[in-house]
């Protein structure tokens, strides 16, 4: 038997353009996975800020709980009753004359 002998084909050339093109897509790829690595960094670090203050949220909110809990108690044993704090927030509108106003609206404000 005769051996066969595979010669490899002889490789075509590449344009250079095309080199270069293929270059710069990788150094684009490359920056891009860094800045996607920092983006999920501080994405992380983010969210674990988030989540601690939650936390002091609901420690602040329990501890008013309790506090309300406490002192409608004491005020039972003294007899008292307790009324807690109402809201101290109003809303100030002012509005630029009713003259012109369809008198539905008028009546409403």
């Amino acid at each position: 038997m005769a051996s066969k002998t595979t010669q490899k084909p002889a490789a075509k050339p590449v344009p250079e353009t095309l080199h270069k093109k293929t270059k710069t897509v990788a150094e684009q790829a490359a920056a891009y996975n860094l800045r996607a690595l920092a983006r999920h960094k501080r994405a992380r670090l983010t969210k674990g800020k988030i989540y601690q203050r939650a936390e002091q949220y609901v420690r602040e909110y329990r501890t008013k709980e309790r506090q309300l809990i406490h002192l409608k108690r004491k005020a039972r044993r003294t007899g008292n009753f307790y009324l807690p704090d109402e809201a101290k927030l109003a809303f100030v509108i002012r509005i630029k004359g009713t003259q012109g106003m369809h008198p539905k609206p008028r009546k409403i404000l």
